[in-house]
């Protein structure tokens, strides 16, 4: 088994990091406060010079405090059209889904972050779905859907309360039946598809039911990226599958295409979180000389971009590529809201103790 760096550095570093958040303080904050002594006892005696306080800010990196879990979305039209959306006016929304057309990773992007606008106030969409648009209709689907989750909430199912599933059920059985009038009213649209594949999780469609609506979704883009994320979610052993299932379904995923080689990255995290040790595989070193290619070339613009960078900052530190690990961070900035750093219920600090570990364990030194 590959080892993280020098295990001692690694302890080190470690160590710092824990005893930072145990004083709610960053790692910058904390090292101010030590003596030279003090700061000494994080240092293996083989790094040099041992007084030397590591600050991610010379790798480029933004210091812990600047660092923020809050939803970022960087593709600035979709940002915009979010934005007005959540002011109250929806048409900006109305003209880039016409505008994106056929761009169909994007338009799903764009479809889910305007669900999520929906799903915290429907004003804008009952005036837009008035308007008769079909566009409408799709956003109306994964409104209702997100607005499922939010009923429900992220927490582990023994945590959601029974009013909170009743809750959860209502309304999906509601996004299903908007999610059907979507696709009769857009047919070769494969975003209703893509959340139906949503819906079918949440009901609890068995397998055969849920291969029944991911063959409607590839019929129309056999290489939708969020369909491909979604069915991954479906044929993890927390849902309907098993980790067998899971990695079988990232396999053909990777075959395909480099814009689906990242689902493997999410496979071995959702492993890791069973206890499976999965990040330091072949598999992951397989898929990550296939992402890291392809982030910094025709996926630098691609709607899974941010999301494959995480995972592939988190797969490269753990396997010891901290240097180009590094480089991840530079373009992820401070933006902590990538699910990978989520698992643990503190993505800020997920994310910070990682960077710390790429700039700790990278063998150029600014």
């Amino acid at each position: 088994m590959l080892s993280l760096f020098n295990s001692k550095r690694r302890k080190a570093a470690v160590a710092l990091v824990k005893a930072a958040k145990a004083r709610g303080m960053t790692v910058e904050e904390y090292a101010k406060t030590l003596s030279q002594d003090e700061l000494a006892q994080f240092v293996p005696q083989d790094d040099k010079p041992k007084s030397e306080l590591l600050d991610v800010t010379r790798w480029g990196l933004p210091a812990g405090k600047e660092v923020s879990a809050a939803p970022f979305i960087a593709d600035a039209r979709v940002a915009e059209a979010v934005t007005a959306y959540r002011a109250g006016d929806w048409q900006p929304a109305a003209a880039l889904l016409a505008e994106l057309g056929t761009d169909r990773d994007r338009r799903t992007f764009a479809v889910q972050q305007l669900g999520d606008a929906a799903a915290d106030d429907d004003a804008p969409l009952k005036e837009w779905l008035a308007s008769g648009s079909t566009d409408a209709a799709v956003v109306n689907a994964q409104g209702l859907v997100a607005l499922a989750w939010q009923i429900r909430s992220s927490a582990t199912p023994e945590h959601v309360a029974q009013d909170q599933w009743a809750g959860f059920f209502r309304v999906l059985e509601d996004a299903e039946a908007a999610a059907r009038a979507a696709t009769e009213a857009a047919p070769e649209d494969p975003t209703p598809w893509c959340t139906m594949l949503m819906v079918a999780r949440g009901r609890q469609y068995d397998n055969d039911a849920f291969r029944a609506v991911w063959a409607e979704l590839v019929a129309r883009d056999p290489l939708h990226r969020a369909a491909h994320d979604q069915a991954l979610q479906y044929w993890c052993a927390k849902w309907f599958g098993s980790h067998e299932q899971m990695f079988a379904f990232a396999d053909e995923a990777a075959a395909k295409a480099p814009k689906l080689a990242g689902l493997a990255l999410v496979a071995a995290h959702e492993a890791e979180a069973k206890g499976v040790e999965a990040w330091q595989s072949d598999r992951t070193r397989r898929a990550l000389d296939v992402v890291v290619p392809w982030l910094a070339g025709e996926g630098r613009d691609h709607p899974a971009n941010r999301r494959d960078r995480a995972y592939a900052a988190k797969a490269l530190v753990v396997n010891g590529r901290c240097d180009e690990a590094v480089e991840q961070f530079k373009v992820l900035g401070p933006h902590a809201d990538a699910l990978v750093w989520a698992y643990g219920g503190k993505p800020v600090h997920e994310f910070v103790k990682t960077s710390y570990l790429a700039c700790h364990g990278a063998t150029t030194r600014p």
